[in-house]
């Protein structure tokens, strides 16, 4: 029995997330069936990253065992079978024990928006029509950085009993007409960079104070704002040097 990392990238606009889920269209769910299509043969795969629904990414991995050689040409088979929104793009071979979740250093997020209305940005960013105090956002992504508990960021409805969260990275950055929120940390709880980049940008448009932003992170309430996952891209996932087999 062999392990075996599989990057892959897509769109997730269509997408009920990465995971599966029964009754639901996933990631998870079309690539195995497409796998089952090419190998007669089921495997369950483990995801490094669980993204939600609509959320996209540009780098992602699944690991899986798999008991006989995989055919020379099999991303290129594996491509033929996926749907256009989703693409395979290496296949590694890997130590038993290799974990595509645990093993992963960190993931790196970006939040896109677009304040002017562009048709060409309409499922991979979020229009946010109004004027917003660059300088707020700026200092709001440098505060991100010196705190690790982030219970106000996470939705209700979850079962995680640990907020913490080490942030390598925050900051906004302009980039012609389109803001992107840039995030890497060494995990991420549900929902939690789309609520930290709801909150943000009220305090951008002046709609609550900086003291207000700053109490989140020592209060027990959630911060109550939200965005629509159409704007969230998994960028990237670390794992050790040289830990990536060819």
């Amino acid at each position: 029995m062999s392990r075996y990392f599989l990057e892959v990238a897509y769109k997730g606009s269509r997408f009920s997330g990465f995971q599966g889920q029964a009754n639901a269209n996933t990631i998870q769910v079309e690539i195995e069936n497409a796998f089952n299509i090419l190998n007669a043969s089921m495997v369950k795969m483990t995801g490094s990253s669980r993204t939600d629904a609509g959320v996209h990414a540009l780098q992602n991995y699944f690991h899986f065992d798999f008991d006989r050689l995989l055919h020379p040409q099999f991303i290129y088979k594996l491509n033929a079978i996926l749907p256009p929104d989703i693409v395979a793009k290496s296949i590694h071979e890997m130590p038993e024990n290799a974990h595509a979740r645990f093993d992963a250093r960190s993931r790196y997020y970006q939040y896109r928006i677009y304040r002017f209305k562009n048709p060409f940005y309409l499922e991979t960013g979020y229009y946010y029509p109004y004027q917003l105090e660059f300088n707020l956002l700026k200092e709001a992504a440098e505060y991100i950085k010196d705190h690790k508990n982030f219970y106000a960021f996470t939705k209700m409805n979850t079962a995680v009993k640990n907020y913490e969260c080490t942030i390598y990275k925050s900051e906004w950055v302009f980039k012609k007409d389109v803001w992107i929120y840039h995030i890497e940390a060494n995990r991420f709880l549900r929902g939690m960079i789309r609520l930290l980049t709801a909150t943000m940008l009220q305090l951008a448009r002046k709609k609550i104070p900086l003291e207000s932003f700053h109490s989140l992170f020592q209060s027990d309430k959630k911060c109550g704002y939200s965005i629509p996952a159409t704007g969230l891209f998994l960028t990237s996932v670390t794992f050790p040097q040289n830990f990536l087999k060819q």
